[in-house]
């Protein structure tokens, strides 16, 4: 094949194999980042067929990197990061340190350099947070309590990530053998220049960068504002290196960073996204190009290390840290499953480890293998979940001590809550369950609340309200707020099959309680009806309603019809099966 033509067919079959073993992924309930990896495999040097250039391969996959940093400063949230500080920060920091201790140790079990061991634990320690948002967002949990926690500390993950990348090339410029004083100096130079770069950037940029933006955003021009945005991602990225000898993955993240404090920044993601998610796709097959399969053949044992570090070291020291910080079993439990897998970051650290020669290109290989096998086993992480926590349910003394909680404080809860009859019990006091809670509390009437936040029952019992401090699900709990003599049962818990398990506890105590549960599918919505809850609501459903009630009155349509009309919209998503709304 001509040389000219090397890049073009890098590309397209680079597109083309990835595409493909991504929609194969994906039909097979997998993040498509496995699909790409795989595609990368399938033209890399390790296998046979086509064998694509990995020298422009790895030179794509530098943009791929520059692109990626810039989306993750694009779209990093400060106020994302403080709700959730008290938990997120020392517990990832934390955690980093604990998996980074563990892969330091394998590594001189091994007879690798700290160095190595050093860069072998940071990689193993910062999950992916392309898998972790679709985790999420397929559970429906992105927006509770447990789901913001987890972001925000992967948030801290990828800052410490992109710190670390900071200071590997002084780490690799000092040697095995350095002594302290020169690592410290090495550290020094690179610290002060890191520090002008930040102060240029927030000092200058976040002036000049926003402003760039809105000139070239008044000339109207669509392809200009493009070119603009992804002018500054990397002209920023290259300046950086250029003067302050910073890393690429620095200089995109702080352009990303500066350029979200524009009114601009939600068009400048949705222009760059295309080209962003094209290089990204670039950067997983380059990857893929550098793994070799046998790996897994010849060093099944070493294999072993990095699983038992990412889905056993890191779950437990996670599950052990929200524990200790006061949270629910099942919120320490998704925070673990959510960061049992390796992902990008993982990939950019392993490759600068193997670039600065700090790291064998055996450990890039074994992280490359625990990332596609963390990835694939990511979901049945999830789906024990729920057995681990009702086998600790079922346990109460064991969840009283992981809890910390004290009998004094149970006892209390148990003296103010015994007296109620005829109350309400809502689970979850969130955005749904607080808007109940105030409604009931405008009427006078009385209402128990059941939440696994500590710190939401503290707040709660400070302003007066009863609450029980626990899971709906563990033993004792819905005992705990009178489930037994209670008049109504709100369910506002997000996820689906809390939701049901509470039902089936709920009914046994009391057969005759009234119930209304939150829900989110359709399929769901029927299961609830079927089981003769008196009222299923999903949010989409009810919004759509509303929204067609509104319309139908603004359009000229009787009050009488828009009613009937609205009953007849909600029969057909229930029950699918539509009837004449004039019969």
């Amino acid at each position: 094949m001509p040389h000219q033509s090397d890049l073009i067919a890098l590309i397209a079959m680079g597109f083309v194999l990835a595409m493909s073993f991504g929609f194969l992924a994906s039909k097979l309930r997998m993040p498509p980042l496995v699909g790409y990896l795989v595609a990368g495999i399938a033209i890399g040097p390790f296998t046979p067929g086509f064998v694509a250039d990995a020298g422009l391969a790895g030179q794509l996959a530098e943009i791929g990197v520059i692109l990626l940093m810039f989306g993750v400063g694009l779209h990093f949230s400060i106020d994302a990061l403080l709700k959730v500080r008290n938990i997120a920060l020392p517990g990832a920091v934390a955690q980093i340190g604990v998996a980074t201790l563990i892969g330091v140790g394998l590594a001189r079990w091994w007879g690798w350099s700290t160095a190595s061991g050093v860069v072998f634990g940071l990689a193993l320690s910062v999950a992916s947070t392309v898998v972790l948002l679709r985790a999420l967002e397929q559970r429906n949990e992105l927006d509770t309590e447990q789901g913001r926690i987890a972001v925000g500390w992967l948030i801290v993950e990828d800052l410490a990530m992109v710190l670390a990348l900071v200071f590997l090339p002084a780490l690799a410029n000092t040697g095995e053998g350095a002594r302290e004083s020169s690592l410290l100096a090495s550290l020094g130079v690179t610290t002060v220049k890191v520090a002008m770069f930040v102060a240029v950037m927030m000092v200058g940029g976040r002036r000049v960068v926003p402003w760039v933006l809105l000139q070239v955003a008044r000339t109207g021009s669509r392809e200009l504002f493009t070119l603009a945005v992804l002018a500054i991602a990397l002209g920023i990225a290259y300046g950086s290196a250029v003067l302050f000898d910073v890393s690429f993955a620095l200089g995109a993240f702080f352009a990303g960073v500066m350029l979200a404090e524009s009114d601009l920044s939600h068009q400048a993601a949705e222009n760059s996204l295309p080209l962003q998610d094209a290089f990204a796709v670039m950067f997983f097959v380059s990857v893929g190009m550098l793994f070799d399969p046998w790996v897994i053949v010849q060093q099944p044992l070493q294999l072993l290390g990095v699983m038992f570090i990412v889905l056993i070291g890191k779950s437990v020291a996670a599950f052990a840290i929200v524990l200790a910080f006061g949270y629910a079993v099942r919120t320490a439990l998704t925070i673990s499953a959510s960061l049992a897998q390796i992902g990008e970051f993982s990939f950019i650290l392993a490759g600068l480890g193997v670039l600065l020669g700090l790291l064998p290109p055996e450990g890039r290989d074994l992280i490359l293998a625990g990332a596609l096998l963390s990835i694939t086993l990511n979901p049945l992480a999830f789906a024990t979940i729920e057995p681990i926590a009702r086998w600790f349910n079922e346990r109460p003394d064991l969840l009283a001590f992981l809890r910390r909680e004290s009998k004094r404080t149970t006892l209390a809860a148990e003296s103010k809550v015994s007296a109620l009859r005829n109350h309400a019990v809502i689970v979850g006091y969130g955005r749904v369950g607080s808007v109940v809670g105030h409604g009931l509390q405008a009427q006078g009437l009385e209402f128990v609340v059941i939440e696994m936040s500590r710190r939401v029952v503290e707040q709660l019992r400070e302003d007066k309200i009863t609450a029980v401090y626990g899971d709906a699900t563990a033993h004792g709990v819905l005992e705990l707020a009178q489930i037994q003599h209670a008049r109504l049962l709100v369910i506002a818990s997000p996820d689906g099959f809390h939701a049901r398990r509470i039902l089936e506890l709920a009914r046994a105590k009391n057969p005759k309680i009234a119930i209304v549960v939150r829900t989110h599918s359709s399929s769901e919505l029927k299961y609830l009806i079927r089981q003769g809850v008196d009222r299923a609501v999903m949010g989409e459903l009810e919004l759509a309603l509303e929204m067609t009630d509104y319309a139908l009155r603004s359009l000229g349509v009787s009050e009488e019809r828009c009613k009937l009309l609205t009953q007849w919209l909600r029969n057909e998503g229930v029950a699918g099966n539509p009837k004449d709304p004039g019969a």
